[in-house]
């Protein structure tokens, strides 16, 4: 946007430029009216601040003059008159009289520049040289087509004109954010345009311009996607208003779809690491030999099973198992045949156990079950399933050979003693059943 300050203040234009070139906004400065009226410089302006006071030209005969003006670009820049005290009641009437559009005083700080002449700059081009936003025009009369090209063009739109019929043609290539169509023929040729570019992709902020139809024509017209309607005379004022709320609208519609897309990249994003982090946790707790559950994931979930019991006396029961002769199967046939050997193993007891009991691979071949909502004889019974189970697996070799498996368990009921007591305990039941010939169950020993 462009400034014209007409001032003999230059330290208010110094802050000007501090104030809004770096914003991308253009200050240009002139000492007095007069010098502005014979250079014609506001043909580029988009607000002008101009002294209240001046010889032979003051600033609200300035503003009077410009103001009566033919051309109605003229009539619509702001203008604002440069003051060294207060206005008095006599000098605001002066204003409105002139048409001028606030008062400025010359010593105004930055942040009193931004807040007095901020909302004037809004809304328009605010770069030189940017390049300007287009706006199709449906419908307009030769008159009223170089009246909006007047308006608009000078305050960084460019508008297209083209008939009602053709003007969807020309959205597809065009992609205007403003419509303007012209309510001739009681609506109907507008509400045709409407309809047509209502199923196009890029849909623009449509606004209607005259005579307001009837009420069934005007909510048909609403309905069809009609946002605004400038009614009667074709005001600059109004017409601006409309194109730069179409603006802010078009603007926020932007944001919610940025935002609708940055929540949804979010929900992915949270549904990838919540995926990342199932696999780590698996990867973590889990024995990757066997896929049963490691000593980690052991030492967890036993501790919440004691937990469980302390708060709710909630039941379970620990098995503790070891392979066999173990050493005798690696030594004879190779660590590969003794990892075989496991996964068999591993399988063959999560097949005997219920879907809320758990299986781990706690050591070499040491192998443990917690049994949930589990008393103890209960638990007896399933070890000595899980023992037969595993005597009758039979593991064939490449050679034709056979190996067939045992395992002796031990087993204890929780009861309110802290994990790792329940764990010796349960150890020295297992330490039992390899003393007595394995291949074989044996119960903790409660003193």
């Amino acid at each position: 946007m462009n400034i014209l300050a007409i001032s003999r203040h230059e330290a208010l234009v110094e802050r000007l430029r501090v104030a809004f070139e770096p914003l991308g906004h253009r200050v240009r400065h002139l000492r007095d009216a007069i010098q502005a009226l014979m250079a014609e410089a506001w043909d580029e302006a988009h607000l002008i601040l101009v002294d209240s006071t001046g010889d032979p030209l003051d600033g609200f005969r300035f503003a009077t003059l410009l103001r009566g003006e033919s051309r109605v670009l003229f009539q619509n820049i702001p203008i604002f008159l440069i003051l060294d005290h207060t206005p008095g009641p006599g000098e605001d009437a002066r204003l409105w009289e002139a048409g001028g559009d606030g008062f400025l005083q010359s010593n105004a700080g930055l942040h009193n520049l931004m807040n007095v002449l901020g909302p004037a700059l809004e809304g328009g081009q605010s770069r030189p040289g940017g390049t300007p936003i287009p706006v199709l025009a449906a419908g307009f009369r030769p008159a009223e087509a170089r009246k909006l090209h007047l308006i608009l063009d000078h305050f960084g739109f460019e508008v297209r004109d083209a008939s009602p019929v053709d003007a969807p043609v020309l959205q597809q290539e065009l992609r205007a954010p403003i419509l303007l169509v012209a309510l001739g023929d009681g609506g109907q040729e507008a509400l045709t345009c409407l309809r047509a570019i209502r199923e196009q992709e890029c849909r623009p902020y449509p606004i209607l311009v005259g005579r307001v139809p009837a009420e069934v024509m005007m909510r048909r017209l609403i309905l069809a996607g009609a946002r605004e309607v400038i009614s009667g005379h074709l005001s600059p004022s109004r017409l601006l208003h409309a194109c730069r709320m179409g603006m802010e609208w078009l603007h926020v519609r932007c944001v919610q779809h940025e935002f609708r897309t940055h929540l949804e990249e979010l929900r992915e994003r949270r549904v990838l690491l919540e995926m990342e982090t199932a696999n780590l946790r698996t990867e973590v707790l889990t024995d990757p030999m066997t896929s049963l559950l490691n000593r980690r994931a052991f030492n967890q979930h036993l501790g919440h099973a004691c937990n469980q019991w302390d708060r709710h006396r909630r039941p379970f029961t620990l098995i503790l198992g070891d392979v066999d002769y173990f050493k005798l199967v690696n030594d004879r046939h190779g660590h590969l045949v003794g990892d075989r050997v496991l996964r068999e193993l591993a399988d063959c007891l999560r097949g005997g156990l219920r879907r809320s009991d758990l299986a781990f691979r706690i050591g070499g071949e040491e192998f443990a079950v917690l049994l949930a909502e589990t008393a103890l004889q209960v638990g007896l019974e399933v070890a000595q399933k899980l023992r037969a189970r595993v005597a009758g697996l039979a593991v064939t070799l490449s050679d034709g050979s056979t190996i067939r498996p045992t395992m002796s368990f031990g087993v204890g009921e929780g009861d309110g003693r802290p994990a790792a007591d329940l764990f010796l305990a349960v150890d020295a039941a297992l330490y039992a059943a390899k003393h007595r010939g394995r291949n074989r169950v044996e119960a903790e020993v409660k003193a």
